[in-house]
């Protein structure tokens, strides 16, 4: 059992996961240290306010408007890399390789019983009836 756990984890697509999770969790620490470092205090200085000067009180409640500002601006932040970065890129690739031209086709149908024939035969394998040749 420890063999097969072994070789599951050396798997290709596991590692290649893990390290996905490990850089996609630095790149996640990095736009959220920009956004809190840099975009939020931008922000906060156009409004004439400090980050902690973004918040409202309901009754005992304090509401942070300016941590949610940060998470909210890291998230889409984050979502435009990804998307621009990965999602364009591989939906181009996929495209690509669909809208390459097909082989030439190798078998054609009988017109007797509608079976696959190669697209030299004489005669269908199928039903023997004589087919003419496509000159091919």
């Amino acid at each position: 059992m420890i063999r097969d756990f072994k070789q599951f984890l050396l798997r290709g697509n596991v590692v290649d996961l893990a390290v996905g999770i490990v850089i996609g969790a630095a790149f996640g620490g990095l736009v959220t240290a920009f956004v809190k470092d840099f975009i939020t205090p931008l922000i906060a200085a156009i409004i004439g306010t400090s980050k902690n000067g973004l918040t409202f009180r309901v009754g005992a409640a304090t509401f942070l408007v300016g941590d949610f500002l940060d998470s909210l601006i890291a998230f889409l932040l984050i979502a435009l890399v990804v998307f621009f970065l990965v999602v364009k890129p591989v939906n181009y690739l996929v495209s690509r390789s669909r809208s390459e031209d097909s082989p030439d086709p190798t078998t054609r149908k009988c017109p007797e019983c509608l079976s696959e024939i190669p697209i030299e035969a004489r005669r269908c394998a199928f039903c023997t009836s004589e087919v003419a040749t496509t000159g091919a």
